[in-house]
């Protein structure tokens, strides 16, 4: 073989063993992240997103208890499926981060591909010297002035690395919705899939909370993979709270919560 062929063959083996070794250690951190005999270890990152004097007064005043409705809700949840484990979820706010993630290329996969690369070096490089034990997953929020951010770019969570990024606004009065959409990466994070169509309409069954109510509408609460309460066949409201919201038979299924009661 040339020696030109050879080190071509070799870069190849040498890629193919790297993306062979990330699959199996995704794939490893995804069973136990869903196996729930212990509770998930979720760690909470702030980001000062616009670099606004109100997202750095209001991330210097977050504590435990900004984000224990998301520790509520998912034992609430759990006690509804009859989850042998009494506590799922364990936040552990961490210390905010300086730097933002990289953007989501909009180009070919292997853009994609080399993004998700950029964003689990950029996910452990900006927490590596933080304090305590190695979270399960991490999720990182980014927060907005409302006055200057009407509007919010979308949120993601990625199960292969464990990973999500969420933008919220940096204003008490939006901490239900905050909370919601929190949980709604995390769930993706555990393996849990959109349930909406795309005029952002809760799908039936599957994104509806309670599909065998009569009649149907209007909901009562919103399924958290389906994002928004259906009023009637054509209208959704936005959930303020957590107390508005539910995980779905569907989504129970996909983060293994029918298997492990």
């Amino acid at each position: 073989m040339a020696q030109g062929n050879f080190l071509t063959f070799l870069r190849k083996l040498t890629l193919f063993l790297i993306l062979v070794f990330v699959a199996l250690g995704s794939y490893l951190q995804k069973t136990r992240s869903t196996d729930w005999e212990d509770p998930l270890w979720v760690a909470v990152y702030p980001i000062n997103a616009d670099g606004s004097e109100k997202s750095a007064r209001y991330i210097s005043e977050l504590d435990h208890d900004t984000f224990s409705g998301i520790e509520q809700f998912m034992m609430s949840e759990a006690d509804r499926y009859n989850l042998s484990l009494e506590r799922p979820v364990s936040i552990n706010p961490g210390e905010p981060v300086n730097s933002l993630p990289p953007e989501v290329p909009r180009g070919s996969t292997l853009q994609v591909i080399l993004w998700s690369f950029k964003l689990r070096y950029w996910a452990w490089s900006s927490t590596r010297d933080q304090p305590g034990p190695t979270p399960d997953v991490k999720l990182f929020l980014l927060y907005h002035d409302p006055e200057t951010s009407p509007a919010l770019n979308h949120s993601y969570g990625i199960k292969e690395s464990l990973v999500g990024v969420v933008n919220v606004f940096a204003d008490r009065t939006q901490r239900g919705s905050n909370q919601f959409v929190a949980i709604h990466e995390l769930l993706h994070t555990l393996g849990a899939t959109d349930k909406y169509d795309n005029n952002n309409f809760p799908v039936f069954p599957e994104g509806f909370a309670e599909p065998d109510r009569k009649p149907l509408y209007p909901q009562r609460y919103a399924e958290i993979m389906g994002g928004r309460i259906p009023v009637s066949s054509s209208t959704a409201d936005t959930p303020g709270s957590l107390k508005r919201a539910r995980i779905g038979f569907s989504t129970a299924s996909e983060i293994n919560w029918l298997n492990n009661n």
